[in-house]
């Protein structure tokens, strides 16, 4: 039914499209969908139909949505493809089953409508008395911004974003550190500092009365993080996005973002403004929510003379694991990159399911070169990674 498709791609395009239209689909329901197109092999547009129906709706109310998203993908106009889901849905009921209201603006239709597409409850709008105004979004407490931290990446706006992702700066003020091989004069030191202790002999006829000591210069670790911004990455990229700026402004880090290609991005967002940095590093990526090869641009990174400042960094990988190469060969990419690097800390956005496994092939082949696995689907699991990486211990 899907030859040559990225399946990845493909689910997350309909989960995404889904989310657009009010049905909450989460990362649990994408990787049911994948699983359950690899055991039941649909061959016609039916069996598609119905593969994903019972994966990734939840409730009957959310069955004329999701045919409606199924029927812009498949057919120029609305599919037969269920007439009993053609049924009128039950009236919803006023409480916690709203899970989405749209704004006033957003009714209204027109592409010059303003405000968010959709905001979560409680709805955010316009009070009775000025009806008739744009909708306000009201600034957002510092408490606030702390409870969008459990909130998953893509119920999240751009405003939202970068909120969160000043929050990620805050994080990274601490970092592990390193001996360099430069050494500085201190009475603690264990070894001796030769020319600081003739330098002081001076003051006694050349008599080395006290001895000058040294110990070794300790400067940050430096981070390399690789995001991959692909199809099945889309509602995570910018947020991962705002990580990397985070690992710029405050310490020495390399960063990258891959597709099918390799891109460097750490000048692009070393820019001041959140906002302009992240859509500058989105114009910078020509190859995003394609297809993926990780294992292909590992070894363009070790290849490339940006390679060197992955020895003894602390690398991050922020993928989903789906990758278009063989497992063998991110196995053996995987294996290069553990042995030149300090740390690799793979953070996954699917990890937080209930009871995931890294069934993946890609994934089990690369996750025995890998020192951690972190979930990574919301500002407060970045958070957690950055402190997981804060407290990496010296390894000399």
């Amino acid at each position: 039914m899907l030859p040559g498709v990225d399946r990845a791609a493909f689910a997350a395009s309909l989960a995404a499209r889904l989310r657009r239209r009010g049905v909450p689909v989460g990362l649990t329901g994408v990787d049911d969908f994948l699983r359950a197109i690899d055991v039941a092999q649909p061959r016609t547009l039916p069996e598609l139909y119905w593969t994903a129906r019972i994966t990734l709706v939840r409730r009957h109310s959310e069955i004329a949505l999701f045919d409606e998203a199924f029927a812009e993908i498949f057919e120029a106009t609305g599919p037969a493809l269920d007439p009993h889901a053609r049924r009128r849905p039950l009236a919803r009921k006023n409480g916690a089953d709203d899970a989405f209201a749209p704004l006033p603006d957003a009714r209204a239709g027109g592409d010059d409508a303003g405000g968010l597409p959709w905001t979560t409850l409680p709805a955010v709008v316009a009070g009775a008395e000025d009806s008739d105004g744009p909708a306000r979004v009201p600034e957002l407490s510092p408490s606030d911004v702390e409870a969008l931290g459990d909130v998953p990446f893509e119920q999240l706006d751009e405003r939202e974003c970068e909120l969160l992702g000043g929050w990620l700066e805050e994080a990274a003020a601490s970092w592990p550190t390193r001996r360099s091989r430069r050494f500085r004069v201190s009475w603690k030191g264990r070894g001796i500092a030769v020319r600081a202790t003739l330098t002081r002999s001076r003051r006694t006829g050349w008599e080395p009365f006290r001895l000058a000591g040294k110990e070794p210069v300790v400067r940050p670790r430096r981070v390399v993080m690789l995001c991959d911004v692909s199809q099945s990455m889309r509602a995570q990229a910018s947020a991962y996005l705002h990580l990397m700026r985070a690992l710029t402004m405050t310490v020495d880090a390399e960063v990258f973002a891959f597709g099918t290609t390799l891109t460097r991005l750490t000048p692009v967002l070393a820019s001041r403004s959140a906002a302009a940095a992240v859509e500058l590093a989105t114009e910078r990526v020509t190859d995003r929510f394609g297809g993926t090869r990780i294992a292909t641009n590992v070894r363009a990174l070790l290849s490339s003379h940006h390679g060197a400042k992955v020895r003894g960094a602390i690398v991050l990988v922020g993928s989903d694991g789906w990758d278009g190469d063989p497992p063998e060969e991110l196995g053996a990419a995987m294996a290069r990159l553990s042995r030149r690097a300090h740390q690799v800390i793979w953070m996954n956005p699917r990890a937080a399911a209930p009871g995931f496994e890294p069934r993946v092939a890609s994934m089990a082949a690369a996750l025995p070169y890998c020192d951690l696995m972190l979930p990574a689907h919301t500002f407060g699991s970045l958070r957690d990674v950055i402190g997981a990486v804060a407290g990496s211990r010296f390894r000399w």
